[in-house]
């Protein structure tokens, strides 16, 4: 990968099993390097993906990200184009939005230590159904013929607790005031990360604000009911956008929508990429070839645009 730093340079590649990423610096005749083995990997690729490294004195990212919509390498969010930082912390609040779990081992809450052999990758059950032990339990009652068994989390509880099982990645990155990976679906997330509340005229980034923006669309408001899962099934691969209209025409009248009476049925076909458009982000943004580079996230505050840009 080429910088904007005609002297630097990227390489990834491939060896004896392992990846890395070099930076090279050429100078006339002097060339230096610094190579880091690829640790984790964190993002599902549908986006694209980070990647993390291992220090005796910590986690910490890698300069260089691959960015799936443009089949390319790019510097990695953040990180500044023509430089090689290999620097940047992984604190445990991060962690906590893109792993079930990791131990952590540091004396100060935002230290990147952790037990290199004691983590979850990925968002498994635990992370909205609470303790596997529990679910254990459960069924052994049920073996037992004990009795009825306690319903898990997210299940039965109020629309506020099964919100904040997905506000703990897409509610803002907040401020931890408890120990990293401590919440338990079920119990209030205030008691955990302080979450910022916006007033009614912030702006609000496309990117980790969905619990907030859905908050403020009327749909919502206007039903007791309504919760992340009324649309996404978390078990279940991210169906094509417009499938999700379907919801939509559960409460609304297709012929209430003036684009429909103005071009036909067919248009409500497709209810979210104009009340749910995909929009720039300002905080998720990288930098190439001497541009600015925004990743696009759908808006989740439901209403009616003006003006919906193509998703």
């Amino acid at each position: 990968m080429s910088t904007l730093n005609p002297e630097l340079t990227f390489r990834m590649e491939a060896r004896d099993g392992c990846f890395y990423q070099t930076a090279i610096r050429q100078k006339q005749a002097h060339i230096a390097k610094r190579t880091e083995q690829i640790g984790l990997v964190i993002g599902s690729a549908t986006k694209g993906q980070t990647y993390l490294y291992w220090q005796q004195n910590g986690l910490f990212e890698l300069p260089v990200s691959y960015w799936t919509e443009l089949h390319r390498w790019v510097n990695s969010p953040g990180y500044v184009d023509g430089s090689a930082d290999f620097d940047r912390p992984v604190p445990p609040r991060c962690l906590e939005c893109h792993a079930t779990y990791f131990q952590h081992t540091g004396s100060q809450p935002s230290d990147n230590y952790y037990n290199k052999d004691n983590f979850v990758l990925g968002i498994s059950c635990e992370r909205c159904h609470g303790s596997g032990s529990e679910h254990v339990k459960n069924h052994s009652a049920i073996s037992a013929h004990s009795g009825a068994t306690k319903t898990m989390p997210p299940l039965a509880l109020s629309r506020d607790r099964q919100i904040d099982v997905c506000a703990q990645c897409h509610g803002g990155a907040g401020e931890p005031i408890a120990p990293a990976f401590s919440f338990r679906p079920g119990e209030p997330l205030a008691e955990y990360v302080k979450l910022a509340e916006p007033t009614a005229t912030d702006r609000l980034d496309v990117h980790g604000n969905q619990v907030n923006l859905l908050a403020r669309s009327r749909c919502f408001q206007s039903s007791p009911a309504m919760s992340c899962s009324t649309c996404h099934d978390p078990h279940a691969p991210e169906r094509p956008a417009a499938e999700y209209s379907a919801r939509c025409l559960e409460c609304h009248q297709a012929e209430q929508c003036g684009m429909v009476r103005k071009l036909g049925k067919q248009n409500a076909s497709n209810c979210i990429d104009c009340h749910m458009p995909v929009e720039a982000s300002n905080l998720l943004v990288l930098d190439a070839d001497d541009m600015r580079l925004k990743a696009r996230v759908r808006n989740h505050w439901i209403r009616v645009y003006q003006k919906s840009p193509p998703p």
